[in-house]
């Protein structure tokens, strides 16, 4: 209230953030003003002084009202001229309005610029990616997808060229030797996802000429709440193949068919119960029975009828509500097979449910507890200490492989219980592939994690990849906090403006309309039943579409514009689907939608990139009085006002449910309305909605028992909308406490991933690895110090155990014996190891030479770091999965955590000096003569996981299968060098 009130007196911080760019605006134009009579072959000459201006110590800030003005100037000499961008011929018409150079200046400064759907974003960037590409670091334009990436680079293209700029793409299938002139280019189109595996890709790379970025120095993200909001959530992945393991999906599978389809009778047959007490009069028995149905299948049809009735939905909320506080409801669970939450989108078995699928057997649905298992092998004498090495291996297989099915049978429950085929994924060409929630685009290239993908592959009866290691991650989040200077431009930033700028220090500035908006978006419509939601959105289509009015409808699902399509088929009515299965003409789809008499059904417009132009005739008058008032137009003129009541002309939005994210809600409604056309838009829910159903119902539905009539009357009411705004509000406080949740934890990753990489880099840069060297020998020798010595007095300290474990890391006599032990501190005793150890890099520097020495160095150094960071990942994997059970303990996950990966950091390091150092004076070196043929490097893959799970693997090629000879060693089982250590961890590490 106070803010409202103190913006009404001194004005908002957006008013005084554009009142202070107004200024700079005036600037602009009276530099373009000044500029007349300058010619198109002058503008690289203009370049060039700015350039070296820049390059003399001049901030980019003083310059620009010189290069927007040089960029205005070569728009307005490309008017008329057209050329082919996305296999289109594109004419140019546009030169910047003075509300898009207040745009340009926004993303200049580092800020997110929200500007409405139609207002020119695309150009408005050239203007602050010119100017920041005057520093010759590189600028970047950072896209959803590959199309609109080339789409903008061959549109914008003639802008930058004419001024003297190069210009470069990033695609997906590009190798290293094509993708390294692009980022060289001055200013680089691409996806966020190819900049990030970018990233990770120069961060394996062998030799520094095979990087393929330069930094990042300034960024613009387009769509920038769908890339650094939505998809946030998950991590980018490299991963490749490992040794697959047999998951056990094709003997569980038919096992969770048949514990469904067991609770599906169940569920029934309680519905069937409650409806006869409910006629009975008995209604708190009705409630608890309709409750355990909702709890064991909340999308049961027959259960959703009878919570149509009147007072029945707040009445099982009621009784929830109730259980819960009494916390009992484990007692409402006893009959079922298993318990779905959808909210926490999580399942449980029941100790029925586990009856069924392993009668007489419990124990099989139980992890034993190891280490007591271990205790009692320890604890037998009858054991010789070789049998108890054999009794521990098998305590560790058991367990790994009773862990491995319980985790398979719960992906599985995930599977059949809370992911639809043709919502969630849809199945193509024998694969399962994953539909992007926001966008509504297939990604060939994500996997659900943790097995998730498997299972869902099993439930469909599709082939089951193999499993994944990963060879490096990343989040967008901690990507794109490492460029000196970002900024974002989209048409909805407002609403998720904290976590911009609790995240990525990120301020959102709202640029208004060149034209006023006159679009009427009105209250939404909300029906009982789904059915009678979808009956109102065809007669509405039928009534708007004998108009002639161009009608856009808007889904959520592949299977609801599947539907609505076969209802539209049905009227006759002509029409053009765009979703997951349909994508492939999407640019042509979106391009006509606002043609007369258009009708097109899309899944989710978010991200599309593609403007919705009207027709002729879709506008009746010249110009338009709606909102704002004034023009030329006969229907205003023949019933003035009546268009604010029911707009005849423009593009209508129809949407068919709620998203949700607000923001996806507005940028299908931003779609009609651009550059001052008329339009109108409207939503039709209904109580059966996933958001009306899990969130928002009992509010609603109140008001409907309140106020409705005959069951298929619907209810438009502000309160209605209201209850709907705080639904949406909740689930995306869910969401960003996820992406916040995720966060924290790569940011203990991140710090580590520096190190690490930081580390890459110097042994890849320097000439000379001799100072490497020396940091890993101390390193070593001082942790072996530690280790021998132990707070003792010399003449306690472990003299042969240190003298043994240096002689097997250098292969050479470490001298203590020359020491005097009287009176040696470990200071001195550190000192002396790291000389010896110097020494000895000296004479392996002379045996080999020393361009052959940096070669071993260097190949020895990034092998086994990069060795050591793939086991470090899956190692902080393991942990990260069952730190929440801590918290039962009283104890901060997230302390545990990091404590947890400190140490394991730690102890990686340790490793690294050992082995690395091991090897190198192991190492045979062989002439070029000698050498074998290249070994086969194994295949890698690039991908980002889906939202509902962190990690995960992706489609891989098959490795050859070789012939084995001798009797295979588990990865589990005793090393056979003697070692002790299990073969996975010792020389089986080779083979990984």
């Amino acid at each position: 209230m106070l803010d409202k009130l103190l913006g009404s007196i001194f004005g908002t911080k957006n008013d005084r953030e554009l009142k202070r760019l107004r200024a700079r605006v005036d600037e602009i134009n009276s530099v373009f003003e000044q500029l007349k009579g300058i010619t198109a072959a002058d503008l690289p000459r203009k370049t060039e002084e700015l350039v070296k201006r820049v390059a003399d110590g001049e901030p980019l800030d003083d310059l620009v009202p010189e290069a927007f003005a040089l960029v205005k100037w070569s728009c307005k000499f490309l008017v008329g001229k057209e050329w082919p961008a996305a296999d289109q011929m594109q004419r140019w018409q546009m030169v910047p309005f003075d509300v898009q150079l207040i745009g340009g200046m926004v993303l200049h400064e580092g800020k997110i610029a929200e500007m409405r759907t139609g207002e020119g974003k695309t150009l408005v960037a050239t203007m602050p990616l010119y100017l920041n590409a005057l520093a010759k670091k590189g600028a970047q334009l950072i896209t959803v997808n590959d199309y609109l990436a080339r789409r903008d680079r061959e549109w914008m293209g003639p802008v930058y060229e004419q001024l003297g700029l190069t210009l470069g793409c990033i695609q997906q299938g590009m190798g290293p030797e094509e993708r390294q002139p692009q980022y060289a280019a001055d200013v680089t189109y691409g996806t966020n996802n190819e900049f990030g595996f970018d990233y990770l890709r120069d961060n394996m790379v062998g030799r520094m000429e095979d990087k393929v970025q330069r930094g990042h120095h300034y960024a613009i993200v387009d769509e920038v709440d769908s890339i650094l909001i939505d998809e946030a959530r998950t991590p980018l992945i490299i991963s490749g193949p490992v040794e697959s393991e047999d998951k056990g999906y094709d003997q569980l599978t038919p096992m969770v068919k048949r514990l469904f389809s067991h609770q599906t009778v169940l569920v029934n047959r309680i519905v069937e119960e409650a409806e006869r007490m409910l006629a009975d009069g008995k209604e708190q028995d009705a409630a608890v029975k309709l409750l355990q149905a909702r709890r064991g299948a909340p999308k049961n049809k027959r259960l959703m009828k009878v919570e149509r009735g009147e007072g029945i939905k707040r009445m099982v909320d009621s009784a929830e509500g109730a259980f819960r506080r009494d916390k009992t409801l484990h007692e409402v669970d006893e009959d079922l097979y298993f318990v779905i939450d959808e909210q926490s989108h999580s399942i449980g078995l029941t100790d029925k449910g586990r009856e069924l699928l392993a009668p007489g057997k419990p124990e099989s649905f139980v992890l034993p507890e190891l280490s007591e298992e271990l205790g009692a092998i320890d604890r037998d004498e009858r054991l010789s200490p070789k049998e108890k090495i054999h009794e521990r291996e098998q305590a560790y297989q058991r367990y790994a492989r009773k862990s491995d099915m319980l985790h398979s049978l719960q992906a599985l429950l995930k599977a059949f219980s809370l992911f639809e085929k043709d919502v969630d994924y849809v199945v193509q060409d024998g694969r399962v592939i994953i539909v992007d929630e926001f966008t509504g685009r297939l990604m060939p290239g994500r996997r659900f994690s943790d097995g998730l993908h498997g299972a869902l592959e099993s439930k469909e009866g599709v082939t089951v990849q193999g499993e994944t290691q990963t060879f490096a991650t990343i989040t967008l989040q901690n990507y794109f906090r490492m460029y000196e200077k970002l900024a974002g431009m989209t048409g909805t930033a407002i609403t998720s403006a904290a976590e911009f700028f609790g995240t990525y220090k990120l301020d959102v500035v709202t640029i208004p309309t060149n034209e006023p908006v006159r679009r009427i978006d009105y209250p939404d419509l909300i029906y009982r039943t789904r059915n009678d939601k979808y009956d109102a959105v065809i007669t509405e289509i039928e009534e708007q579409h004998a108009t002639g009015r161009p009608i856009l409808v808007g889904t959520t699902s592949v299977d609801v514009s599947e539907v609505i399509s076969r209802m539209l088929r049905r009227k006759g009515i002509n029409h053009k689907v765009l979703n997951a299965k349909h994508h492939q003409q999407e640019a042509e789809v979106v391009t006509n939608a606002g043609q007369p008499g258009a009708v097109t059904i899309a899944t989710n417009m978010a991200g599309r990139g593609t403007d919705i132009k009207l027709g002729d005739g879709v506008v009746k008058g010249e110009e338009c009085y709606l909102v704002s008032g004034g023009g030329k137009c006969a229907h205003w003129e023949e019933q003035p006002g009546r268009c604010n009541e029911e707009v005849p002309c423009g593009l209508y939005i129809l949407g068919t449910e709620r998203h949700e994210a607000r923001r996806i809600d507005d940028q299908l409604r931003g779609r009609s309305g651009r550059q001052g056309d008329p339009g109108s838009s409207r939503f039709y829910l209904s109580l059966e909605d996933d958001l009306m159903r899990l969130f928002g119902s009992e509010r609603v539905a109140s008001i409907m028992d309140r106020w409705g009539g005959d069951d298929k009357e619907p209810i438009e009411h502000g309160l209605v909308t209201r209850a709907i705004a705080n639904a949406q509000r909740r689930v995306e406080v869910r969401n960003a406490e996820i992406r916040r949740h995720l966060l924290e934890y790569d940011d203990v990753m991140n710090k580590q991933r520096e190190v690490v990489y930081t580390l890459r880099d110097r042994v890849l840069a320097e000439q000379d690895p001799r100072p490497v060297y020396d940091e890993a020998a101390q390193g070593l020798t001082d942790s072996m110090v530690r280790q021998a010595t132990a707070g003792r007095r010399p003449d306690e300290w472990d003299w042969d155990g240190l003298a043994g474990e240096f002689q097997l890391t250098f292969l050479a006599d470490p001298g203590l014996d020359e020491l005097n032990h009287r009176g040696l501190d470990q200071a001195t005793l550190a000192r002396h190891l790291t000389e010896v150890a110097s020494r000895r890099y000296d004479e392996r520097l002379e045996e080999l030479g020393e361009e052959l020495m940096g070669h071993l160095c260097r190949h020895v150094f990034l092998r086994t770091i990069d060795a050591k960071w793939r086991d470090h990942l899956h190692a902080l994997d393991s942990v990260r999965e069952g730190i929440g059970l801590r918290a039962y303990g009283q104890k901060d996950p997230l302390v545990e955590y990091k404590q947890e990966s400190f140490r394991l950091f730690e102890e990686m390091m340790g490793e690294f000096q050992k082995e690395s150092l091991a090897l190198l004076f192991r190492a045979q070196v062989r002439t070029a003569d000698e050498q074998r043929k290249p070994v086969r490097r194994q295949p890698v893959h690039a991908f980002k996981p889906a939202a509902d799970g962190a990690g995960g693997g992706a489609e891989q090629p098959q490795p050859a299968q070789a012939r084995r000879t001798e009797e295979k060693v588990g990865r589990n089982d005793p090393c056979p060098c003697g070692s002790g250590k299990k073969y996975k961890k010792c020389c089986g590490r080779k083979t990984d």
